[in-house]
Formats: C-alpha cells, sequence, structure tokens
C-alpha cells in the first residue's frame, strides 16, 4: 500500500484519500456502508466540509467510536469573521462526534487569513489549536496567487489545491514549492471533476516519486467507485508508454479555457446549473453521452436561454473563464449532438 507524509503535519496515510463531498448524495446508510469499507481496507484519511451538506454526518457515523483515532479528518469552514468560525467549528466536531479536528482548513477564501487581519480568522484558529480542538491548520483555494501566498506565508501546514495530469507548469512548480516548504500537498479534482475517465493513469501519474509528498482525495459516491481505487493498493498502476500516451492525448483535448466543474459560480440568478452546462460538450464526448441527453438535460441546457449575462459567474469563477460565453458555445455544440 503506497503512503504519503503530509508535510510537517508529520500524519502518514494512504495515498488513496476518501474525499467525502460526493457522499452527500449518497443515502446515510450506504454512505457509511461505503466509508465503513473504505477503513476495512486500509483508507484513513477523509475529508469534508461545513459546506457539504450532511457529508460530516455520516463521517461521524461511520467513525464517531474506536476508528476514529485510527485515521485523519480534515474539514472546512467557509467563514468570513471569528464569529462564524466558531460556530463552523463546533458545528463540524458535533456532527464528526470527535473533540478535535485533525487538520482544519480555511474553504477556498479570497484571501490569505493572517494574524492581524481584521477577520480575526487566523487568530480564531489559533486559539481552536490552543485548546486541542485543531491540531493543524490548512488552507484551500482554486485560485493560483492566493495559493501561493499561502506557502509563502509559513501560516500553514497543509495546501489543498486542484491538480491533476492536466497540471501546467505553473500548478506544478507550485507542488515544487510545498515540497521546499514542507507542506502536505492534498491534491482535489485528481479526475478533474469527471473529464478525466482513466483512473489507473490518474494514480499512476500522482505516484511519481516527485509527487511522494501529495495525497489525493478521490472523491467517492458509490462503492463500485471506491472498489476502482482500492484494486490499486494491491497493484499499483505502473506509467508505462500506453498511458503516457494517453495524458498527452488528453492534455491536448483539454487544453486551453474549460470548466471544472467547482461550482462556485452558484447559484445562478436564472436556475441555470452552470457548473455542468458549461462543460456539457467535454462531457458528451468524455463519458456514455446518454446520461446528458434526457429531457431532464434537455430542460436544464435550454435555461442557458435565460442567462442575463449580469457577469456574476464571471466575477465568481476563480480560473477567470468568461462562463457567459461558455455557456452559450455549450448550448449549441449540446443542440447540434441532439439533433
Amino acid at each position: 500500500m503506497d503512503r504519503v507524509r503530509l508535510g510537517m503535519t508529520e500524519y502518514v496515510v494512504n495515498k488513496n484519500g476518501f474525499g467525502a463531498l460526493p457522499i452527500q448524495r449518497t443515502q446515510k446508510d450506504e454512505a457509511v456502508r461505503i466509508l465503513e469499507k473504505a477503513f476495512d481496507h486500509g483508507i484513513d484519511y477523509y475529508d469534508t466540509a461545513r459546506w457539504y451538506t450532511d457529508s460530516e454526518e455520516k463521517l461521524g457515523a461511520a467513525f464517531g467510536g474506536a476508528k476514529r483515532e485510527k485515521i485523519v479528518i480534515s474539514t472546512k469552514t467557509g467563514a468570513h469573521d471569528a464569529e462564524a468560525f466558531w460556530k463552523d467549528l463546533e458545528t463540524s466536531l458535533g456532527l464528526l462526534k470527535t473533540d478535535h479536528i485533525d487538520i482544519y482548513q480555511f474553504h477556498n477564501p479570497e484571501f490569505v487569513p493572517k494574524p492581524g487581519g481584521e477577520d480575526g480568522l487566523y487568530e480564531a484558529a489559533l486559539k481552536a489549536k490552543e485548546q486541542g480542538k485543531i491540531l493543524h491548520i490548512g488552507i484551500t483555494n482554486h485560485r493560483m496567487a492566493v495559493a501561493k501566498e499561502a506557502v509563502l506565508s509559513g501560516l500553514y501546514e497543509t495546501l489543498q489545491f486542484p491538480f491533476s495530469y492536466l497540471a501546467s507548469d505553473a500548478d506544478l512548480a507550485l507542488v515544487e514549492l510545498t515540497r521546499e516548504k514542507d507542506m502536505g500537498f492534498i491534491c482535489m479534482k485528481g479526475l478533474s471533476g469527471g473529464l478525466l475517465t482513466d483512473s489507473a493513469a490518474c494514480y499512476a501519474f500522482m505516484n511519481q516519486p516527485q509527487f511522494s509528498h501529495c495525497a489525493p482525495i478521490w472523491g467517492i459516491q458509490r462503492e463500485s467507485e471506491l472498489d476502482e481505487w482500492l484494486s490499486y493498493q494491491d497493484q499499483p498502476p505502473v506509467l508505462d508508454d500506453a498511458m503516457r500516451a494517453r495524458i498527452e492525448s488528453d492534455r491536448k483535448e483539454l487544453a486551453g479555457e474549460f470548466c471544472r466543474g467547482c461550482g462556485y459560480c452558484m447559484p445562478c440568478p436564472t436556475g441555470i446549473e452552470i457548473n455542468n452546462c458549461a462543460r456539457m460538450s467535454l462531457m458528451l464526448r468524455r463519458a456514455p453521452s446518454a446520461a446528458w441527453l434526457t429531457p431532464e438535460w434537455q430542460e436544464k441546457m435550454k435555461k442557458i436561454e435565460d442567462c442575463l449575462h449580469c457577469g456574476k459567474c464571471m466575477s465568481k469563477c476563480p480560473y477567470g473563464l468568461n462562463t457567459p460565453e461558455l455557456l452559450k458555445k455549450n448550448y449549441e455544440d449540446y443542440k447540434t449532438f441532439l439533433a
């Protein structure tokens, strides 16, 4: 079983981390069963967030007993001030049925919380750490500038950032910087929001020596997905020539501006499901297309006609995409594909 040291936290965890965002879409009893199976097969790192509806509650139901001390849990707060920070933390502790969070992360802030800030966030985190309610302070982001500033600040022990084999040179430089600073690098969107469909290639890419400090958290919703990742623990995929060719092909196809499906542009004033509609062209061609051509999805795509061009989605996109234009292009392509 491949292991990874999460930098200065000194946690050493399974290279298969469990991303618990998708289990908010799974019935509670089934989610608990999947989580317990993951634990029984050696997965010992679980990542969730206050924003993930009932994800924390499901982790608490699975790991609220003796198993708790055998795993690492990270969760996140999207608080903008100290009062909201403490409310989020106490809620998370209660739902997770634990007296401490192993890694408590600021969730995709537009700035780097620092000592002396008017928001009081970093001081709150330090106080919570003194009280033993959190053991390590981390940060997550989708913005390169904020992520790099966080790494260079020396204030954080882990960084969670999108990382897959579609990584740019800037992404790779950021990964190396975290190694130099002895920060744990937690890789979200290792499948690039579902655009990458060869999980073996994704795992093999992450398992290269230069990424030994990188801990991918694979989003898991179904038992079949868990089984796929578990299979790589006994026989880790090797990055051979065939995989390298697949990776290069995907890089060429997905180069440039495309929606990662992060959802930070939501909600839309007119109800457009932007995080899926703005990347529909890619999903049609990289996954079984029938699921995207149902009457329900035709209606969702038709809502693009109601776009107000208000620019709210653009202003919130961490990748600086022209979202209304992407929606328009994807809708035209969808109608052609449907015809």
